[in-house]
């Protein structure tokens, strides 16, 4: 035994001298999503999953992924590109779980007075707790983090950026909106809001003065921003990423006129916003004709490129990044599994005409599902307007949900969340059964 290991530090001594990496003598860890029960001050009573892919270099770069409202880590782990991309190149991502109630239930926590100070508590606070967490358990690289999240994930990709640009490198907001632009709780539901009530409009100089003031005396770096958002969304308007381009411009000290503007691939259409030195700082992504659906196909691969994770040895890109175009057909369909082998728990938060509906569907079966349809009955009077994660035809009556070209896998044992929102004319109630590729679900 002690021969092989003189043998094995012989070998060690003779690759580092020849300039080659020796890898870190640790635990093997299985490419799977984990949680963390004990990560440290966690105020937000969030929880904490973590990917971890099999090869990966000594200090591994971070990406928080965040979901969007009545989402969790695990559905965005699912639904999204982002675990696919760690396998490819080698960063661990972090998918914290919100638990806040306020408009459609865990939603993070963008809008209180402590969330908007640093260190001053919630769903911030526990989020860095995740990410140092991360960085003393795997020798993460403490210079290489970074943020992303649809939706409320979105707006808390924004938030984060504002409270610590410290420790984040760079951050791609889908569908968010800017830093401080929820008054409190009370503004954060649709039906009250006057940050996504479509009338929002501060200038440069208010938004950048917020993210200024949420690290008051801070002059270092700031990380680098980029923001998605469909030119058809409702739920949360597409004139807020005119806003948030305006505050991180401000922020940079840039020209609201854009460096360059180009489209990368078909229907998206991309401003960038680049310093003195040629690097650009913000780029804005207007994708015609989407509503609240993002990230679709590829779009995770781009942020990941303006991230720099794709060479981590080279500095961010100053030309457009590589994309994947998204499929042009939907995944195909399993068959159907055995009636009972899929659930549904549905979340509906209704006011006075209008109603926000929460789907999530659990496949209980064996085998995974690859493509997928659930069809359910709205009752009478109600009238889906827009939608999140999925397809939605027709818009009453039997409607039928179909994956969008990001979640069509179900594993067994998984998850995927999606939903709509709609009008009513009195009958707020959810639908009484649902069918996931043609077989019966039971509802929670």
């Amino acid at each position: 035994m002690k021969i092989r290991r003189k043998l094995l530090f012989a070998l060690a001594a003779s690759l580092m001298a020849a300039g080659l990496v020796v890898p870190t003598v640790g635990p093997a860890y299985a490419a799977s999503l984990t949680e963390v029960t004990s990560f440290g001050d966690n105020p937000g009573r969030m929880r904490m999953h973590v990917y971890v892919p099999d090869n990966r270099p000594a200090r591994p770069a971070v990406v928080v992924a965040m979901h969007g409202c009545g989402g969790s880590g695990p559905g965005f782990y699912s639904g999204s590109e982002f675990a696919s991309l760690a396998d490819r190149y080698g960063y661990i991502v972090i998918y914290p779980s919100a638990t806040q109630q306020a408009g459609f239930g865990n939603c993070f926590d963008v809008w209180s007075d402590a969330a908007k100070r640093r260190g001053g508590g919630s769903d911030p606070v526990s989020i860095v707790s995740m990410i140092r967490y991360v960085q003393q358990q795997y020798a993460a690289d403490p210079d290489r983090v970074y943020a992303t999240g649809s939706s409320s994930g979105g707006m808390m990709t924004n938030h984060m950026l504002a409270l610590h640009p410290d420790l984040f490198k760079a951050g791609a907001a889908f569908m968010g909106v800017p830093f401080n632009c929820f008054a409190n709780a009370a503004d954060f539901p649709p039906t009250s809001s006057q940050c996504t009530g479509g009338t929002m409009n501060r200038t440069p100089q208010q938004w950048g003065d917020a993210v200024r003031q949420a690290y008051p005396g801070y002059s270092g770096p700031r990380p680098r921003v980029q923001l998605w958002h469909g030119t058809n969304d409702t739920l949360v308007p597409y004139s807020l990423l005119q806003e948030a381009i305006e505050q991180w411009t401000n922020v940079f000290g840039l020209s609201q006129t854009p460096t360059s503007t180009d489209t990368p691939q078909a229907n998206w259409n991309r401003r960038r916003y680049a310093d003195s030195g040629g690097t650009v700082q913000v780029e804005a992504y207007s994708i015609q004709g989407a509503g609240h659906s993002l990230p679709s196909g590829g779009m995770a691969a781009s942020a990941i490129a303006f991230f720099g994770l794709t060479d981590p040895t080279t500095p961010p890109p100053t030309t457009p990044p590589p994309t994947t175009p998204p499929p042009t057909t939907p995944p195909p369909t399993t068959p159907p599994p055995a009636s009972g082998a899929c659930q549904v728990t549905v979340d509906v938060n209704a006011w006075n005409t209008g109603l926000t509906e929460n789907i999530t569907v659990t496949n209980t079966g064996t085998s995974a599902v690859n493509g997928w349809s659930l069809v359910f009955t709205l009752p009478g009077g109600q009238t889906i307007t827009s939608g999140w994660n999925a397809t939605y035809s027709p818009n009453s009556g039997q409607v039928t949900a179909r994956n969008v070209a990001y979640n069509g896998g179900i594993p067994a044992n998984g998850s995927v969340s999606f939903g709509f929102q709609a009008t009513h004319t009195g009958n707020n109630a959810r639908p009484s059964s649902f069918t996931l590729n043609g077989a019966s679900c039971t509802v929670a």
